[in-house]
């Protein structure tokens, strides 16, 4: 409902239009105020959508009143009520925003008929910004799908070129060419501090989906900010988001490099320095601690290695490499430096089991390095503790979950479905069902859906009486021009000329 306040230093005057306004518009809430200082304090107490103000008035006159409003009440209407049909008021009213003016006398039609236009314009105003308001609110949702989706494709798999061109556009968001991945370790039950992490970074960069205890996050470099500066800063302020839960956050953060084929070598490097932060609530940077990274490759296993060998389940090949690569360091290296080496080894291979959809706990170290006899004993504890929870994972896995997930998204592909909602249905990890896609498919999740928007389109372009606009939504888009061209990057073919070339085919 509207409410509208009525100031006139003369009762009867008040009295007059209040019994026109409930005869005629019996919903709206009314209030009277007889001078100036009056009108401001009821402004300031009720807020009305609209205010018929008196321009003469002994001490406050009208106009005074209504520029000490606007101050506080940016969106108030006035209607101005006058005897003094003069130009040299009206202009200075007009020149404060007054939508209308009534004069002394009027009938009552002509006040309803007055009042009763500002009132319609009012009412669309205000379901235009509900409008707005809820179309942002779905927005940010659907960013917020977008951005998540399109970290854990960057980090965990290969995104086209056209989706994240048009993601980067979707969201007004013009990138560097420079970024860098941050993963924060979270402890359990700090998945509650999820929207404040996002709304800090908003402004930097993407959040991804939070797997296991790990939050992967991709930085854009600022112009004219250090590397470290512009990480050093983000890192603290994220932490302080977690200072108040008593739980120890640690942050790793990998190297800067200047394309998002790249993107995913920084976040391994994040995820390593995460692993040597240490316990404490801190961020380390991965070349804090890389400077014998030249022979890192001739002592530990190559990732590509473990992760091949992991996924294809050669456990115990990969615990010899490692049995070889420890008693190697045991001659030439200090505990402490094994110690951290095979940590990494172990974060290497949860990393690859998370791809998998297999949730580990952290494989950390909690002792101190010095008798290497007792870290061994403990690298295959957690080392079989990996192990196991791989077995089960995949013992449990039906053998036609992935022809589900296809046949799904066959028969939902015009609806908005996000990897995270999709492996929320099937209960497997995002990263696990891109995974399947890449190897099973040879494509990763995004091309498929795709490809069956796209197969749906083309059925669709065969009645000539539907629109291009009207195929984009039904076949799961928002935008035509998008739409356009992603069916051309797929059918080499704009849909008009599709669509043509069909014409030619019925002739």
């Amino acid at each position: 409902m509207i409410k509208l306040l009525i100031v006139d230093d003369e009762q009867l005057e008040r009295d007059g239009v209040k019994a026109i306004l409930e005869r005629n518009f019996p919903d709206l809430i009314l209030y009277q105020a007889k001078n100036g200082n009056m009108a401001v304090d009821l402004a300031r107490e009720h807020a009305p959508e609209l205010i018929l103000m008196d321009i003469k008035m002994p001490g406050m006159d009208g106009l005074q009143t209504m520029e000490q409003i606007q101050r506080e009440q940016r969106d108030t209407q006035f209607i101005m009520v006058t005897a003094y049909d003069t130009f040299d008021y009206m202009k200075a009213a007009i020149k404060l925003g007054a939508r209308d003016y009534i004069l002394k006398p009027s009938k009552a039609s002509e006040i309803v008929q007055t009042i009763g236009r500002v009132i319609e314009d009012i009412e669309k105003e205000r379901e235009q910004l509900e409008k707005e308001l809820r179309l942002k609110d779905k927005w940010q949702k659907a960013q917020m799908l977008m951005e998540t989706d399109v970290v854990t494709q960057l980090l965990f798999d290969h995104v086209h070129e056209v989706h994240v061109d048009m993601l980067m556009d979707m969201m007004d968001f013009r990138a560097s060419h420079h970024m860098f991945v941050m993963v924060i370790s979270i402890p359990e039950a700090g998945e509650n501090h999820y929207s404040s992490i996002r709304q800090r970074v908003m402004k930097d960069g993407w959040t991804g989906a939070l797997y296991g205890r790990q939050l992967p996050i991709i930085v854009f470099r600022k112009p004219g900010v250090t590397y470290r500066s512009q990480a050093t800063t983000l890192a603290r302020e994220l932490l302080s988001i977690g200072m108040g839960s008593g739980q120890a956050w640690t942050i790793g953060i990998g190297k800067v490099y200047d394309s998002m084929d790249m993107v995913r070598q920084s976040y391994e490097e994040a995820l390593l320095a995460t692993a040597e932060a240490g316990l404490g609530h801190t961020y380390t940077f991965f070349d804090h601690h890389s400077n014998a990274s030249g022979k890192r490759h001739e002592e530990m296993m190559d990732r590509k290695d473990i992760m091949e060998k992991i996924r294809t389940g050669k456990w115990d090949e990969v615990l010899s490499q490692m049995k070889a690569a420890f008693t190697l360091m045991e001659k030439e290296r200090t505990p402490a430096y094994i110690q951290q080496r095979t940590q990494e080894v172990l974060w290497r291979i949860s990393w690859t089991l998370s791809e998998c959809g297999v949730e580990t706990e952290a494989p950390l170290f909690y002792i101190q390095p010095g008798d290497t006899r007792r870290l061994w004993l403990e690298t295959e504890r957690l080392f079989t503790r990996m192990k196991e929870a791989y077995i089960n994972r995949f013992t449990h896995v039906e053998s036609d979950t992935f022809h589900l997930i296809k046949q799904f998204i066959k028969e939902h592909s015009h609806e908005d479905i996000s990897l995270e909602s999709l492996a929320q249905k099937v209960n497997l990890s995002p990263i696990y069902i891109s995974k399947m896609f890449k190897e099973k498919q040879g494509i990763n999740y995004i091309d498929f859906l795709t490809e069956c928007r796209m197969e749906k389109a083309k059925v669709l372009m065969t009645d000539m009486e539907k629109s291009i606009k009207e195929i984009t939504f039904e076949v799961g888009y928002h935008d035509p021009n998008y739409f356009s061209k992603v069916f051309k990057k797929v059918t080499l073919l704009s849909p008009k000329e599709y669509r043509k070339n069909l014409l030619g085919s019925h002739a």
